[in-house]
């Protein structure tokens, strides 16, 4: 690929905005072709994931965030879902990635095919399984828990946006890491575990010992997730400073990884 090529800007993917719908729509339909329940397995699935949790998390060991005075079970059950919702994108692309350009090797070999647009497809369908488990979450919470302020809903998509920018360039810098090293596929199981645990989807923050937290501030999802149950779920005031970490730590992670995907894919032919 030529130098121009690798310093396409990101915004060019946009003039490929058709066959990246394409491939989106693709990637969901495949997802869920040949099951009985089809689609229905995108409700389902968050729905089971958050039965098992809080019957471990919320009773077995009566957990609670402790931010809010008169906190009951079904705050706690609400926030911890829409934690696990938004962690389930980052795992579910670490998951997928590694394999995602070996498992499409008919189109390694065709110059003239966009291979950037596979991770941005992958991306787009686990965006639409997001889409499905906030409508739950936040449906839950409305019927079920506090209800919701038109304010913090306003705020859910500002702090979305560098989730869903972190999940683009962790998609396109494992899909041409998972080229080269075929270990990655196996080693995204136990990663996807260290982020969950890592956090604070289970618990607060004000339970992280001080040195470890010196380390753990920096993880840009625990962020997004403690901005996203405090502010859309609670109506607390957003945290400026967290909220700007979050877009220079997503935007930094979608430049690298696209700038890592142009600069190997030459040699994709070669390896595969």
């Amino acid at each position: 690929m030529s130098a121009q090529g690798q310093s396409q800007p990101i915004s060019g993917i946009t003039r490929k905005r058709d066959l990246w719908w394409q491939f989106t729509v693709r990637a969901v339909e495949s997802r869920y072709r040949g099951s009985y329940l089809g689609i229905l397995w995108a409700v389902l699935n968050p729905l089971l994931m958050l039965g098992i949790y809080f019957a471990v998390f919320g009773i077995i060991f009566t957990g609670h965030y402790g931010v809010l005075r008169d906190e009951t079970p079904t705050d706690f059950a609400m926030a911890m879902f829409l934690g696990l919702t938004l962690y389930q994108l980052i795992a579910e692309t670490l998951g997928a990635s590694p394999l995602l350009i070996i498992g499409n090797a008919n189109l390694v070999k065709k110059v003239v095919f966009p291979l950037e647009i596979l991770p941005l497809a992958q991306s787009g369908s686990l965006w639409f399984n997001l889409a499905i488990g906030l409508l739950l979450a936040l449906g839950g919470s409305l019927i079920f828990g506090r209800g919701l302020s038109p304010v913090g809903l306003a705020w859910l998509p500002v702090i979305l946006i560098p989730l869903l920018m972190l999940s683009a360039g962790l998609a396109w810098l494992f899909a041409a890491l998972g080229v080269f090293f075929r270990d990655l596929a196996q080693a995204m199981p136990f990663v996807a575990q260290v982020i969950l645990y890592s956090s604070a989807v289970f618990y607060p923050v004000s339970r992280i010992p001080p040195n470890v937290w010196a380390i753990l501030k920096w993880n840009p999802f625990l962020q997004t997730v403690v901005l996203a149950r405090e502010v859309v779920l609670w109506g607390l005031p957003v945290n400026v400073y967290h909220l700007g970490y979050t877009y220079v730590a997503g935007f930094a992670v979608l430049a690298g990884g696209r700038w890592v995907f142009l600069r190997l894919r030459p040699a994709f032919a070669d390896v595969i």
